[in-house]
């Protein structure tokens, strides 16, 4: 290939969920199959880096001063689900099974790689336990030892001593999946996660 098409197709590669493959595809679509779908997305593109920026109250994605959850009168304040990421906040509100709020870390502790406390986005979160608006913690965190330490050091500092239950979302077996595949943390998580049946 030529060297501005190999340029585009390693930048493609080095976003997150595309592999050499699918970004030499999408490369191809987009230069040589589809060239008229280029300019619109790169308007699209641009559009957003001008005016995309994190929600001051909770680090979700907004345009205006504060994200639409934030400012949604109908959403439970004292609640506050903890997330690592936008995608995981965009998850639980495709599902439509939540009414409060959210605050979104962007990252997780991990020594290891040198990530600690003062890396997150913790200073909202710090601001609403001050003025006592939390009354319950939702952590919603991976299920690994990162998002163990995660939900440790949460614990500790925003709900230790004070009146707000802390939360841990339920890990284990997803719908229709059976036991055969389950790795072992997973099986582990769902027996943890059980609950009374009434039957």
């Amino acid at each position: 290939m030529t060297p501005a098409f190999d340029a585009a197709h390693k930048l493609l590669a080095r976003l997150p969920g595309l592999g050499h493959r699918s970004a030499e595809r999408l490369a191809l679509h987009l230069l040589v199959e589809r060239p008229e779908k280029l300019e619109p997305l790169i308007a699209a593109l641009e559009t957003a880096a001008r005016l995309l920026r994190r929600c001051p109250e909770c680090g979700n994605l907004c345009e205006a001063e504060r994200c639409a959850v934030c400012a949604d009168p109908r959403r439970d304040a004292s609640q506050i689900c903890v997330v690592e990421q936008v995608p995981d906040l965009l998850a639980i509100e495709r599902a439509g099974v939540y009414a409060g709020r959210y605050h979104v870390l962007h990252g997780r502790l991990s020594p290891i790689r040198g990530v600690g406390p003062e890396d997150l986005h913790l200073e909202p979160l710090e601001a609403k336990f001050a003025a006592g608006e939390v009354r319950e913690l939702i952590l919603a965190l991976p299920n690994d030892i990162e998002g163990e330490a995660t939900c440790h050091y949460l614990t500790e500092t925003y709900a230790k001593g004070r009146e707000i239950r802390v939360t841990r979302i339920g890990f284990g077996l997803p719908s229709g999946g059976a036991l055969t595949f389950a790795d072992p943390a997973t099986l582990k998580s769902a027996l943890e996660s059980r609950r009374g049946f009434l039957g």
